[in-house]
């Protein structure tokens, strides 16, 4: 196997020999192996155990083990403990994911700490075999059924291609020792039945199963990459980005056959599972959205709308700030509102109004808008409906939901950020004029 694994590296992981490994190390076969074949070649490794503290005596006596290999190959060894119960309940994980996580973090926080540019896993072909079943069997799209990637940011896992059969005979040839988890054996979790109950019987079935399993990821990694390559021309014609606001133009999903496989290619990263609700928006009225935990997809005229939820920060219609004739400034959702006393209207700025003072009553009010509101815009006579208002400036869903109001006893005097109201203009008898200007 050691051919095998040199040409393997060779040909994929070439890098990895000009640079800082980190091991990831168990004290299991895979593991040990890995570390062996590593050492063989003189690559630069370093060892990480983690000590999760779930089989009592038995996990101190891997965390021995690995120490004892450690200073046999005369090798670098982190090892941590971790309380993985109390964290496991702490963050409402289940026992693995809060093992998986707690390993990974302490990992990355080693290679960053220390240097090291790679962390190994010894992932193998079977480890991949059973975690498509598992993707499978729980309902994934193709991403779900790529496989185990060989390289994901700076996690490595050259031992993909090998069989545990094939690790273990060259374990066994090569005299190593190793250590055996007894919860590998228990069936209580789904990844150990298929390893012991499923995946035997489909061996028997067919024995070159693992290598018509690697040809089957490969032809489905290459279907991947069309239905990549498909989404990101779409993309690139409906999707827009303007003040920090992502819109999709609807007109391009209608063109392409099937717009639910596009709509979920889209937007799948951003925690949306109703994909018949998302699909039917196309076609929905103006105002419909769908919820995700953490996003929000709205149909806006010919467009849909994603953003952030952000549920800390937003404020109800019924939030309003009140500001005294004293204060100098304000903070509000939108940034810091300053009063100051201004001698002349120097120049026009965007975020910043002058006003006479004197026609003001105090205290201000600052809320959000609402059905009805209206104002007599600045340069104009007349006045005008804050809806026709966002018509007329083809405002989205969304700027109105962010649009804030400066108000004086219930008049409007300012739409923050975009039109000043003309009742409150400075003239030429105008005696105090005031400044208001938004800051971030």
């Amino acid at each position: 196997m050691i051919e095998q694994f040199q040409q393997h590296l060779n040909s994929k992981f070439s890098f990895l020999k000009k640079n800082k490994l980190l091991l990831a190390i168990s004290g299991g076969l895979d593991s040990v192996a890995l570390t062996h074949l590593c050492h063989q070649l003189n690559l630069n490794i370093a060892l990480a155990h983690c000590n999760f503290n779930l089989r009592g005596q038995e996990s101190d006596a891997d965390e021995d083990f690995v120490l004892q290999l450690a200073e046999d190959l005369d090798l670098e060894v982190f090892i941590e403990n971790f309380d993985t119960e109390n964290y496991a309940n702490k963050n409402k994980l289940s026992t693995q994911m809060a093992a998986r996580e707690l390993r990974y973090n302490w990992f990355e926080t080693l290679a960053a700490q220390l240097q090291f540019d790679y962390i190994l896993t010894a992932h193998h072909a079977d480890d991949n075999l059973e975690t498509f079943l598992i993707n499978l069997s729980r309902g994934t799209g193709l991403d779900g059924l790529k496989g185990i990637p060989e390289v994901n940011d700076n996690i490595v896992r050259p031992l993909l291609p090998f069989s545990r059969d094939v690790i273990e005979t060259y374990a066994k040839d090569n005299h190593l020792k190793w250590r055996e988890d007894s919860s590998n054996a228990s069936t209580k979790y789904l990844r150990n039945k298929l390893r012991h109950d499923v995946v035997p019987v489909l061996k028997e079935i067919n024995p070159q199963l693992l290598q018509n399993f690697q040809n089957t990821l490969s032809h489905l990694n290459d279907t991947v990459d069309l239905v990549k390559e498909s989404v990101e021309a779409l993309l690139k014609r409906a999707k827009t980005i303007k003040n920090n606001q992502v819109t999709y133009k609807i007109s391009e999903f209608k063109k392409v056959n099937n717009s639910k496989a596009y709509l979920f290619e889209a937007f799948k990263a951003y925690g949306f599972t109703e994909w018949n609700d998302v699909t039917n928006l196309l076609d929905a009225q103006s105002g419909k959205q769908i919820l995700s935990s953490t996003h929000r997809l709205i149909k806006d005229r010919e467009f849909l709308l994603l953003t952030e939820l952000k549920p800390d920060v937003i404020l109800s219609e019924s939030d309003v700030f009140f500001i005294s004739d004293k204060e100098e400034k304000k903070s509000i959702s939108l940034g810091v509102l300053h009063f100051e006393k201004g001698d002349d209207v120097l120049q026009k700025i965007s975020k910043a109004i002058y006003v006479d003072k004197d026609l003001l009553e105090f205290p201000l009010t600052v809320r959000k808008w609402q059905e009805g509101d209206y104002f007599y815009p600045f340069g104009m006579t007349g006045k005008k409906k804050l809806s026709k208002y966002f018509k007329d400036e083809k405002l989205s869903l969304l700027d109105k939901e962010n649009t804030w109001l400066l108000c004086s006893k219930g008049n409007i005097v300012w739409i923050i950020n975009r039109r000043a109201d003309n009742r409150f203009r400075v003239a030429k008898k105008t005696k105090n004029i005031l400044k208001i200007e938004l800051k971030k």
